[in-house]
């Protein structure tokens, strides 16, 4: 017979929480983690499966005077008492859980101004933060929200340090984004090993790259059909203008099915893991 691989959970963390849980990040102390959903975080014992203690709590007394949600949440790689949550209404954060059992109150707000020439009736819903992710020396943070990432650095609350445009192009079609339901997708992002690149997915199975250092950036495709062994992604370019050249994709024919909400990046080699609806891709840097 084939060899069939399965896994079995060896502890159950059960009856926590109301609503989905959308981050879970293991502590740097290695004997605890947290787990969050829209209104809650969680502390918990990893030996301990029957209760948990909660450290966020934005759940308002009456639910119609509810703002905002909890969209995800990570602890600090090495203060193990540090950890950010970002908020559907586009802020991070930061919370000590030395200075209080409840933290409900934040050390740092991380939460930049509103453009206001870019002023428009989906400006709430694409500047919600999708994902947050310390840098592996817990010096900056990114986040990822509709139409960007940014950069912050953890000693400067006012603005991003550093933006980049992960689909600008997708600007003028938010109408359209909006009626399929598409600008409510939650794309993650990651770091390299190195914390020099970024990556986070877009929409057509396309995922981006930025280099922080050359601010270069790359958008790759990640199919079935051009994949072999040791083949060399070519890089894809979307062109918005009436005028297509040979190699580009128009922004009319991308399909908006086909998208790049899950990332990861190896922590210490140049490979990365790109979900594609049911396919999950592996790519390794050319040596």
């Amino acid at each position: 017979m084939e060899l069939m691989v399965e896994a079995s959970p060896r502890r159950v963390f059960a009856n926590a929480h109301t609503y989905h849980i959308n981050s879970i990040s293991v502590n740097s102390d290695q004997q605890t983690y947290m787990s969050a959903d829209d209104l809650r975080i969680n502390l918990w014992h990893m030996e301990i499966t029957d209760q948990s203690f909660n450290i966020v709590d934005i759940k308002p007394a009456n639910m119609e005077e509810l703002t905002e949600v909890i969209t995800a949440a990570e602890f600090h790689p090495s203060e193990c008492n540090l950890f950010v949550y970002s908020s559907s209404k586009g802020t991070i954060r930061l919370c000590d859980m030395r200075s209080q059992a409840l933290c409900d109150q934040h050390v740092k707000l991380f939460e930049e101004p509103e453009d206001p020439t870019n002023r428009s009736f989906f400006s709430e819903i694409i500047s919600s933060i999708s994902d947050v992710k310390f840098s592996h020396n817990g010096r900056y943070l990114i986040t990822r929200d509709y139409l960007s990432v940014k950069v912050w650095d953890v000693h400067m609350d006012s603005k991003p340090v550093e933006t980049y445009q992960v689909h600008e192009y997708l600007r003028s079609k938010l109408c359209s984004l909006y009626e399929n339901d598409c600008i409510f997708d939650k794309f993650e992002c990651a770091w390299s090993g190195n914390d020099r690149h970024i990556m986070t997915g877009s929409y057509n199975n396309f995922y981006r790259m930025f280099d922080r250092e050359s601010k270069r950036d790359v958008t790759l495709e990640a199919c079935r059909e051009n994949m072999k062994p040791k083949q060399v992604l070519k890089p894809r370019k979307v062109c918005t203008g009436g005028k297509r050249k040979k190699d580009e994709i128009s922004v009319d024919s991308l399909d908006f099915n086909k998208k790049i909400l899950h990332t990861a990046w190896h922590p210490a080699e140049n490979i990365i893991a790109v979900a594609a609806t049911n396919n999950l891709y592996l790519f390794q840097a050319k040596d």
